[in-house]
């Protein structure tokens, strides 16, 4: 689906280009907008190279499954049905705090990881999700964040003066979005009605 809205906008684009007789300015705006992309990746990949490093040193050193350990209690009431499932919870925990500290794209393959542990507590047929994988998605996609890395390294690339303005604003906005999908997940599972 993304692919026929991205074709769309490119094809719409050349031929409003081309409609209003200015070609050259949708060249040099592919020209340059490539450029930008190219370097764009560049600054991205070095950090996000360098926190993966972070993520998988704290991995290795045993660091995720103490944090595992502290969040169980949490982590069992929103997730009851993987209780016993220590390997899920390690990896569920790593993807949140990969995303707490603003790392969404190292807090993908962490939750991939949870999301095949997951399946493997999940009772029902195969092809529907279990709740705990639901609410796991839901929070996941919430996405609290105290420090947001992506957006400060943009604002970086894009010269602004003050990237890291963004961190208080992200801390609230991403604080209320994740409670939100807590207690639409309890709700939702009927664990919030003291079940």
């Amino acid at each position: 689906m993304l692919n026929i809205i991205w074709g769309s906008m490119l094809v719409v684009a050349i031929v409003y280009g081309i409609f209003l007789g200015d070609i050259e300015s949708l060249n040099e705006a592919f020209l340059d907008s490539s450029s930008e992309a190219v370097s764009l990746c560049i600054t991205m990949l070095g950090i996000m190279s360098f926190w993966m490093g972070i993520m998988e040193i704290a991995r290795k050193g045993g660091v995720l499954v103490h944090l595992a350990k502290f969040m169980k209690p949490l982590l069992v009431k929103i997730f009851p049905g993987i209780r016993d499932n220590d390997k899920a919870l390690e990896y569920i925990a790593a993807n949140f705090a990969a995303n707490i500290m603003g790392l969404g794209w190292a807090a993908t393959p962490l939750g991939l990881k949870a999301m095949k542990e997951l399946k493997k507590c999940n009772n029902r047929e195969d092809g529907v999700a279990s709740d705990e994988m639901c609410s796991f998605l839901v929070i996941n996609i919430s996405s609290l964040q105290l420090v947001p890395v992506t957006i400060i390294a943009y604002r970086n690339q894009y010269g602004s003066v003050n990237p890291t303005a963004i961190i208080g604003p992200a801390i609230i906005v991403s604080g209320i979005s994740t409670i939100v999908a807590i207690i639409f997940c309890l709700i939702m599972t009927g664990r919030g009605a003291g079940k």
